[in-house]
């Protein structure tokens, strides 16, 4: 099997969980990087959910393209969907993507399923900084999940105005 293309926009930028083969800056159309997700499983609980990112519809989303092994194809995918469709608020899907050479690639999406009762709506940058300071689940701390992602993006000249706003309120 051929090698593959990863979009990470979050916390596969900075924790893949599978072997990249090379990264390369990427950006996706159509989508943009939003909080728009509670988390009930990693960073929070039904109880106490957290926040994490999702793609949410309109405008676009710079982010990492990681190319995988093909010959570990099928371990990788299913990896990934034991991870993001946990609860099943992404939807897998299939995307181009433009990297930063200008070649177009396809590239393994996960992106917010707006009809899931974990799709969050609506709220305020306070608002969210205050969920994220307050929560974690069983991979963590919601703050370590927001300072992590906010310095891959840093890494990579990415700049993200609403994640860097949480984060400076939550030092």
């Amino acid at each position: 099997m051929s090698d593959f293309w990863v979009f990470g926009y979050g916390s596969l930028m900075w924790n893949p969980g599978f072997d990249v083969l090379k990264k390369e800056r990427a950006l996706l159309y159509g989508l943009h990087r939003s909080f728009c997700v509670y988390s009930w499983v990693h960073r929070g609980t039904r109880e106490n959910p957290g926040l994490v990112l999702g793609l949410d519809r309109g405008g676009s989303c710079q982010g990492m393209a990681m190319l995988a092994p093909g010959h570990s194809r099928e371990e990788i995918i299913d990896y990934l969907r034991a991870r993001e469709l946990v609860t099943d608020v992404y939807l897998e899907c299939w995307r181009k993507v433009r990297l930063q050479t200008g070649e177009e690639v396809k590239a393994l999406v996960y992106r917010a399923d707006r009809s899931h009762p974990q799709y969050a709506t609506g709220l305020g940058l306070d608002t969210q900084t205050v969920i994220v300071r307050n929560s974690k689940g069983k991979s963590g701390h919601n703050v370590d999940y927001v300072k992590s992602t906010v310095e891959a993006l840093n890494e990579q000249g990415i700049r993200d105005h609403s994640l860097e706003y949480i984060n400076a309120k939550l030092s």
